[in-house]
C-alpha cells in the first residue's frame, strides 16, 4: 500500500515537472515566433527595411545555435536546475530589453542577448526531462513538452499580437517577461537539485565534436537539417510583411491566421505523425516535401486577395511547410548509435538553428521594397526554397538507404 502511495506520490511529482518544462518551452517559442507576424508593424514603427528586419529574426537563431552548443562543453558540470533558473532569469532580462528597446539597434542586441539564453534553454530542458522523468514515461513527457511550437502559434502568437493590436509592440514583449517571470518562481519552488549526472564520466567536449564529425552518415544529416529548416526560414518570417503590403490584410487580422494555422496544424501534426510510423519516415517526408510546393507558390505569387483566401492559403503552408519536419527527425533519429544520441541531437539542434538563421537573412537580401511600398522578390525567395526542398530530397534518399542497408526499418 505505502509502495502504491509513494509511486503515485512521484507520478504527480512527474506532471509538476513536466507541466513547468512545458510553459518554460512555451514561453520561449512564442518570444521567437511572435516576431515575424509582428514584422509589419517593426518595418513601420521602427522605419526598417526587410534586410534590417530579417537580421532581427536571424540573430535570435544565430546566437542560439552558438550558445547552445557551446554550452554544451560545460553543462554537464553543475547541477541543471541552478542552470535551468540561470538560463531563464538571462532570457528573462533579455526579453525585457526587447520591451523597453527604442531603436532598431538596440532590439537587434537584445534579441542577440535572449537568443543566447533561450539557446541554453533548449537542451537543457530535454536533459531534465531525461534526469527526472524515467524512461516507461519519458517519451509521452518528451511529446508534451515538444507540443509547445503547435500551443504558442495557437495560443501565445494570437494573445501576443492581440495586445499590440491594443497597445503597441512593446507591450507583447512585456507580457512575455511577466509570465516567464510567475514561471521561473514555478520552478524555483518545485524542481529540486539535479546533480546525478555529475557523478557520470566525462568526455573531452572538442573529442566528442571531432567525433561527431568524422562520421560520413552524421554530415550528411547535419547537412540535412540545415537545409530543410532553412528552406522553410527562407519564407516563413515574411509571410506577415508579405501579406499587408502584397495581399492587402490589415495588421489587425494576421492573428486569425496564426490561430487557425495553429488549430490545423495540431490536427496534422497527429495525422502525420501516425502516418510517419506506418509508411515510413522517408516515403512521407518526399510525399510533403512536394506536395508543399503547392502553398509556397501559392502564398509567394499571390496579389491583393480577400481574407478568406489568405486563411486558405496560409493555413495550406503551415501545415504542409512545418509537417516536414515530423518525418524529418523521425527519419534522422534513426542515425545516430545510442551513446551519441543525446550530443548528436544537441548538435543537430544548434545546425538547425543556424539553418533557419542563415536563410532568413539570406532573404532579407533576395526581398526588398517596390516603389509603392510592396515587397519585390518574394516569388524568387519561393523558386530557391523548392530547389533548396528538391535538394532535401536527395539527401533523405541517401540517408534513408544507408539506414536501410543497415537497420532495415526506414522504407
Amino acid at each position: 500500500m505505502n509502495l502504491v502511495k509513494a509511486v503515485g506520490v512521484q507520478e504527480e511529482r512527474e506532471i509538476h515537472y513536466i507541466l513547468i518544462l512545458a510553459l518554460i518551452q512555451f514561453a520561449h517559442m512564442v518570444d521567437f515566433v511572435v516576431l515575424m507576424p509582428l514584422g509589419p508593424t517593426l518595418m513601420e514603427s521602427l522605419q526598417i527595411s526587410p534586410v534590417q528586419f530579417g537580421s532581427l529574426v536571424s540573430s535570435y537563431n544565430f546566437t542560439a545555435a552558438f550558445f547552445g552548443l557551446c554550452f554544451g562543453a560545460f553543462a554537464d558540470g553543475f547541477d541543471r536546475k541552478v542552470l535551468m533558473l540561470f538560463a531563464l532569469s538571462g532570457f528573462i532580462v533579455g526579453t525585457f530589453c526587447c520591451a523597453l528597446a527604442p531603436n532598431f539597434e538596440l532590439l537587434l542586441a537584445s534579441r542577440m542577448f535572449t537568443g543566447a539564453f533561450g539557446g541554453m534553454m533548449n537542451g537543457l530542458i530535454f536533459a531534465v526531462i531525461s534526469d527526472l522523468i524515467p524512461f516507461e514515461r519519458r517519451g509521452k513527457a518528451m511529446g508534451i513538452v515538444m507540443s509547445s511550437f503547435s500551443v504558442a502559434s495557437v495560443i501565445g502568437v494570437p494573445i501576443g499580437l492581440a495586445i499590440s493590436d491594443a497597445s503597441n509592440w512593446h507591450f507583447t514583449f512585456v507580457f512575455i517577461g511577466v509570465f516567464s517571470l510567475l514561471i521561473f518562481a514555478a520552478a524555483q519552488l518545485v524542481f529540486p537539485n539535479i546533480t546525478g549526472h555529475m557523478d557520470r564520466p566525462k568526455v573531452a567536449f572538442f573529442k566528442r565534436v571531432k567525433g561527431l564529425f568524422k562520421n560520413k552518415l552524421y554530415l550528411t544529416s547535419f547537412a540535412f537539417i540545415f537545409m530543410v529548416s532553412g528552406s522553410m526560414f527562407l519564407l516563413i518570417p515574411f509571410l506577415s510583411p508579405f501579406a499587408v503590403k502584397n495581399m492587402g490584410m490589415g495588421p489587425d487580422k494576421l492573428k486569425y491566421m496564426y490561430l487557425v494555422g495553429g488549430l490545423f496544424t495540431v490536427v496534422t501534426a497527429r495525422i502525420v505523425g501516425v502516418t510517419t510510423d506506418r509508411v515510413g519516415a522517408f516515403r512521407l517526408f518526399s510525399l510533403i516535401v512536394f506536395v508543399s510546393f503547392i502553398p509556397v507558390i501559392l502564398y509567394t505569387h499571390s496579389g491583393e486577395t480577400t481574407f478568406l483566401i489568405y486563411l486558405i492559403y496560409g493555413t495550406f503552408f503551415m501545415t504542409m511547410v512545418s509537417g516536414r519536419m515530423i518525418p524529418c527527425m523521425t527519419l534522422i533519429s534513426e542515425v545516430p548509435s545510442s551513446e551519441d544520441r543525446g550530443f548528436f541531437m544537441s548538435v543537430l539542434h544548434s545546425i538547425r538553428a543556424c539553418g533557419s538563421a542563415t536563410m532568413t537573412f539570406l532573404a532579407g537580401f533576395i526581398i526588398h521594397e517596390g516603389t509603392q511600398g510592396e515587397l519585390m522578390g518574394f516569388d524568387r525567395a519561393g523558386y530557391l526554397s523548392i530547389v533548396m526542398g528538391l535538394a532535401t530530397v536527395v539527401m533523405a534518399t541517401i540517408i534513408a538507404y544507408k539506414l536501410k542497408k543497415s537497420k532495415a526499418v526506414v522504407f
